[in-house]
């Protein structure tokens, strides 16, 4: 996956708010995963991903329906935010890195 920036991160966390709060890590670790996919074919062809985009995070969450950026006032945007971190971390602690 590209490098991590905060535009990422928030695509991510507005993604998942549409989603229902007990589907929110598992639609994460997809967004995850489709990142990675999609960077590795960059790197193969030098070409976007036809479905999950550049290999960024933010290209992954942005093929997808995005509501406007609330503000941290939102808790539930919050505890979005909350999760694409943790997933985050948890990745970093399982690999070694971003």
């Amino acid at each position: 996956m590209r490098r991590l920036l905060y535009g990422d991160v928030s695509s991510a966390a507005r993604v998942l708010l549409r989603a229902a709060p007990d589907q929110r890590e598992r639609l994460c670790a997809r967004m995850l995963a489709e990142a990675e996919a999609a960077h590795r074919h960059m790197d193969r062809t030098g070409r976007p991903h036809p479905l999950w985009g550049n290999g960024s995070l933010m290209g992954a969450a942005r093929k997808r329906a995005l509501p406007p950026e609330p503000g941290f006032d939102d808790l539930d945007y919050c505890a979005c935010f909350e999760t694409v971190l943790a997933a985050l971390v948890r990745r970093t602690a399982g690999c070694g890195g971003l």
